[in-house]
């Protein structure tokens, strides 16, 4: 936990927090924190700033707040994501939320079996908790959003090139020649599921204006793509 979040509900009038889950044992156990101490705070979708600790025990933790530092900017990416395996949902999840992806679309295709549509980690209770622990990793306040569609083929023909407009759009997959692109501006980016998209796919998103692109030769894990790619086009 790189910043404590907190939500505006939590807030007194009066600027004060009271914790008494997770957050106030990170304080306690992890940071060993005691009265006195400044703790870097962010309240959801909203600044971040820092918090006087005035006192901690056992049951709670209470904070006195101040925020004065916006959020920093989200990258100009919208990612289209074939839905992971279930195991590696929670990875994901945390690891593209922790790079500043803001827009996600998670998508069926061939080889993503049915039974993933299934995971509990979809449900939107689990979905929220991994996208904190992604922003308290990245030291960011704002929330993602999260689509999910489980028809590739009405999804790219009808819906994508709305999203793509205004935007390059690439596909990532093995057997492609060009090499990562250069960002000059809005970008979409597809990422397959392990192997890549079918031919059929790629060609599906070609017709729609995307253009192939590869990492290299190596077939790799999904949760390995995304922050190398990332990592790639913006840091």
């Amino acid at each position: 936990m790189n910043i404590l979040l907190f939500s505006a509900e939590e807030l007194s009038a009066s600027g004060q927090l009271t914790l008494t889950d997770r957050r106030a044992e990170h304080l306690r156990k992890v940071l060993k924190a005691q009265a006195g101490d400044d703790i870097r705070v962010g309240q959801i979708n909203g600044e971040m700033g820092t918090a006087r600790l005035l006192d901690i025990n056992d049951e709670r933790a209470r904070l006195e707040v101040n925020l004065n530092v916006e959020a920093p900017p989200p990258l100009d990416l919208t990612l289209i994501l074939a839905l992971p395996r279930p195991k590696m949902m929670r990875r994901v999840i945390q690891s593209t939320v922790s790079l500043g992806v803001k827009r996600i679309y998670l998508i069926n295709s061939y080889k993503v079996e049915k039974s993933y549509w299934q995971t509990p980690w979809l449900e939107a209770s689990s979905l929220r908790e991994n996208v904190l622990l992604g922003l308290e990793q990245g030291v960011d306040t704002l929330l993602p959003e999260i689509h999910m569609r489980k028809l590739f083929k009405p999804f790219v023909e009808d819906e994508l090139p709305g999203i793509i407009a205004g935007s390059d759009a690439w596909v990532a997959h093995p057997t492609s020649e060009a090499q990562s692109p250069q960002v000059n501006g809005p970008l979409t980016l597809a990422v397959g599921p392990e192997g890549g998209f079918t031919p059929y796919e790629v060609k599906k998103l070609e017709e729609i204006g995307f253009k192939g692109f590869t990492l290299g030769k190596r077939i790799l894990r999904v949760e390995t793509v995304i922050p190398a790619l990332i990592g790639k086009l913006y840091l």
